[in-house]
């Protein structure tokens, strides 16, 4: 079963990081990346551009409106993605917690649907 583990963050959490609590981040990053490689569980996983670099598409009536920045009004922001394919939830919530972003935000632990629904 595969598994997106998204990636949670704001600009206040980032900020409020010291320059060393960044460099950890990014290392157990780094480090669960290698281990889900390892295990042949990773399957894909990448970090997002700043929110205030997206844009969102709102077809009404059949007209394109194009906005910028993300759609919805709060502090958080998908900030990245793990891809993986595990044999249970409970594998992937482990991972989960392992992401360094699980202190300071959040990490969401969704199941990816095939082509006919759940792979449930």
């Amino acid at each position: 079963m595969k598994y997106m583990l998204l990636i949670y963050s704001n600009p206040e959490s980032w900020a409020g990081l010291s320059a060393e609590q960044r460099e950890d981040l990014t290392k157990s990053h780094r480090d669960l990346t290698r281990e889900l490689e390892d295990h042949g569980v990773l399957v894909s996983g990448a970090g997002l551009a700043d929110p205030i670099t997206s844009r969102t598409v709102v077809v009404r009536d059949d007209t394109r409106t194009t906005t910028d920045g993300p759609y919805a009004e709060a502090k958080e922001h998908l900030a990245g993605f793990y891809l993986v394919e595990c044999d249970t939830i409970d594998q992937a919530l482990d991972y989960a917690a392992r992401m360094p972003d699980a202190k300071y935000v959040a990490v969401e632990v969704r199941p990816v649907m095939d082509s006919s629904g759940l792979e449930m």
